[in-house]
Parts: C-alpha cells; sequence; structure tokens
C-alpha cells in the first residue's frame, strides 16, 4: 500500500490554474469506510463549474469564499484496498466505481468513501476509464430522459448537444428507449450523432433551433444554451423542457410552467438523490452496456498529472464526449 495519497485542491474559485497538486498521508478507513485506489476519474463539465463557483448562487452550498470541500473530481473507478471493521458490501481486492458527490477528491490516487455511497461492483468486462464516467453522461441522462422525462417508445426527442458527455449518453439512451432522436452539434460532429444513433442531426451553427417546425415530446439542452422560453413552441402539447444546468431563468420557468400546467420546465439535482436510488439507476445503465446498446465516449485520456491541462480542454466546449485522467 502506498504511503501517500496524491490529490488535487481548490482554494479558491477561478480558472483550471486554481487547481494546486498536494500529497497527504493516506487515509485509514473508519468503521463504515473504504479505501480506494483510484485506477481513472472523470473529468466533467460539471467539476468545472464547481471549480469555478458557478453559477455564483451555487456558492451558497458549495462555499461562499472558497469551496468548503476543496478537492477535485467526483466520478472514479478503482480497487478497494481496505474497508473498515463494520463494511458488509465489499472486500479488499474488489473493483468498484462509483462517486464521491459532494464530498469530492475523486481526481487522486486514493479515496475513502462510505460504504453505502454510490459505489457498485465494476464488472469484469467494463474498463475502468469507462467506468469513471458512468456517473456523469450516461447517469445524469438516464434521469432527466428516462425518469423526469418520462421518454418512451414512438416519442420526439431534440437532445441540444448530443457530442458532449451527457448528450453523447442520450441519444444512446434515447434511441435504446424506442424514441425517434434528433440532436445538434457543430459541423464536424454530425456524423458522429449519426453514429450515436440519432434519427436526425442538425448543424447548430447554420440553423435556428427555435424556428423549426418540428415538435418535440421532450427537448434535453444538455448544456444549458437555449431557455424554455425560448423552445415553448417547439414543443408538443404536454411536453417537457429538461436541463441539468440550474439557473435563475430556469428556476423560474420551472415554478411557473408548474402552476399552468401544460407544457413544462424541470430541473433535479440528480447527483442529490439517496444513493440507493442513483444505485438503482447505474444498474440500468450497465444493462444497456451489456446488451451494446450504450457506449461510452471517450474523447481525450490525461495522466493525472495534466489535470490543469484536462479541464483546459474540457472547458473549450469542442470536447466529444468524456474526459478522464489515469
Amino acid at each position: 500500500m502506498a504511503a501517500t495519497l496524491s490529490a488535487w485542491r481548490i482554494d479558491r474559485y477561478g480558472p483550471p490554474e486554481v487547481l494546486r497538486p498536494e500529497t497527504a498521508p493516506l487515509p485509514t478507513p473508519g468503521p463504515r469506510e473504504i479505501l480506494i485506489r483510484i485506477r481513472a476519474s472523470a473529468v466533467t463539465r460539471a467539476d468545472g463549474m464547481m471549480r469555478a463557483g458557478r453559477p455564483r448562487f451555487a456558492r451558497l452550498f458549495l462555499g461562499l469564499g472558497r469551496p468548503r470541500q476543496n478537492r477535485s473530481g467526483t466520478g472514479l473507478s478503482g480497487e478497494v484496498i481496505a474497508v473498515g471493521a463494520e463494511v458488509t458490501r465489499f472486500a479488499p481486492g474488489d473493483a468498484v466505481f462509483g462517486e464521491a458527490g459532494m464530498r469530492f477528491g475523486a481526481n487522486a490516487s486514493h479515496i475513502c468513501l462510505e460504504d453505502g455511497s454510490v459505489l457498485m461492483p465494476k464488472p469484469d468486462w467494463l474498463s475502468h476509464q469507462d467506468a469513471a464516467v458512468l456517473c456523469d453522461g450516461p447517469l445524469t441522462s438516464w434521469h432527466f430522459l428516462r425518469e423526469l422525462g418520462g421518454l418512451h417508445a414512438g416519442q420526439r426527442v431534440l437532445i441540444l448537444g448530443g457530442a458532449g458527455s451527457l448528450g453523447s449518453a442520450a441519444v444512446q439512451i434515447a434511441r435504446a428507449a424506442g424514441a425517434e432522436v434528433t440532436a445538434t452539434a457543430g459541423p464536424r460532429n454530425q456524423g458522429l450523432l449519426l453514429e450515436l444513433g440519432a434519427d436526425h442531426a442538425i448543424d447548430y451553427t447554420s440553423r435556428s433551433l427555435e424556428t423549426g417546425a418540428a415538435r418535440y415530446d421532450v427537448i434535453f439542452d444538455t448544456l444549458g444554451v437555449s431557455s424554455f422560453r425560448a423552445m415553448k413552441d417547439q414543443l408538443a402539447e404536454g411536453g417537457r423542457y429538461l436541463c441539468p444546468v440550474l439557473s435563475l431563468p430556469l428556476l423560474a420557468a420551472s415554478l411557473w410552467s408548474r402552476v399552468v400546467g401544460g407544457k413544462r420546465a424541470l430541473f433535479a439535482a440528480a447527483g442529490l438523490l439517496p444513493p440507493e436510488v442513483l444505485r438503482g439507476y447505474l444498474g440500468q445503465v450497465l444493462g444497456l452496456l451489456e446488451e451494446g446498446a450504450l457506449v461510452p465516449l471517450l474523447d481525450r485520456v490525461y495522466p493525472l498529472s495534466d489535470l490543469v491541462e484536462a479541464h483546459r480542454h474540457m472547458e473549450t466546449g469542442h470536447k466529444r464526449g468524456n474526459v478522464v485522467v489515469v
């Protein structure tokens, strides 16, 4: 067992350059904790927003002047190397994947997590790199499309930002549900959308999305690039506009449309759901992977020592799928 833990800390909100490497003594798991050697961890848009403290009102939860939990990263995959005396779900040597949640600290060599957290046994057929990203795009997209949006066979869905982490998973999940899928991306990713299973690909740089003739049962704005107000006319009666990027206009639209009824704007913080619920969703996601209906899309893989560069690339807005550090 290594004597020290290598990690990345965030002492103040800001750009990728605020990330600082650190070493610390290897933690000893408490009675209900497991110590994991991390083999791969995700670098997500949500991680970047937390690092930057955006939107600003999120600092009420993250820490006003600086992050209360000052380590980086949420999604991870690795092996259990030690367990507390009361742990029953896992044993040393088990391969696991999941997320650190609001505890953060997944972009590291090791982490201690509660055995009742969002952790699952990793199947042998699933690589650590693929497993590390499942709690971002696939899990979030499953929650929004299938649980929040109620998407089912025969419906029409529009996915805004179809080439990113959430979007690439959402296209595949919607396709597996039997929906007619339209997705947007830039010119270079039109072919990728079709390869992922979209029925129709839209180049957002050459067409206004708010003026099309199509009507959709579900619009999933994976990046927060539009709004309920702008897309309302594109929704069918009873349609739902879903967005995982919380903003004050989205919050207002969610409350207003709930009172008025009919077309709805919906948001939910998937990561704040009870761990047992999220583990159930991950079981559904694993089923799609095992069937071959869902394949995590990996854009770039960096060494952990290059986390700053990984964050820079993630924030260019041009990544295809997921960014991972190993």
